[in-house]
């Protein structure tokens, strides 16, 4: 059950959007910004507010694999895995990420919830591979000892 807050919370959004089934993206890609993950419970809500089907509701959210129902970290690192980068081996810079935060195939998300580490079919930065992103910003040419330091860093502005 979620706190009341998520509510008027989504009612401002839908308000800002209005109560049209064609608001539905705006109206997620808010309430992901504003927690990280969109809330199963919340996206039913939206639905239910502006005449769309919890089904067709749904079937959006897990159409865009940008959109994620499970909570993600403060910090959202992703790594690249497309040609450029795979053959540039973005895997060992993945699985040093992986176990620097101890997090494993089935767990991609640390306990604290500041770290989440996902791998994604391209950043567009072929020419800087391999390459991942922290919250949107990319970090090119990387490598393990790399990943291991920036951990380090990104630590280090929580102190």
């Amino acid at each position: 059950m979620l706190d009341q807050s998520y509510y008027r919370l989504a009612d401002k959004i839908i308000e800002s959007y209005g109560k049209k089934p064609r608001s539905l993206i705006p109206i997620m890609q808010d309430i992901q910004e504003e927690y990280r993950y969109l809330p199963g419970e919340l996206l039913t809500y939206v639905a239910s507010q502006i005449g769309i089907s919890e089904a067709k509701a749904f079937s959006v959210a897990t159409f865009y694999e940008n959109f994620s129902f499970e909570p993600k970290g403060k910090f959202v690192i992703k790594v690249c895995d497309g040609t450029a980068c795979h053959v540039r081996h973005s895997m060992p810079v993945k699985e040093a990420f992986m176990k620097e935060l101890g997090l494993t195939e089935k767990k991609h998300t640390t306990e604290d919830m500041m770290f989440t580490v996902e791998t994604v079919s391209c950043l567009g930065a072929c020419g800087l591979a391999p390459a991942c992103t922290v919250n949107d910003e990319v970090h090119p040419k990387m490598s393990p000892e790399k990943a291991v330091e920036l951990i380090h860093e990104l630590k280090g502005e929580e102190a």
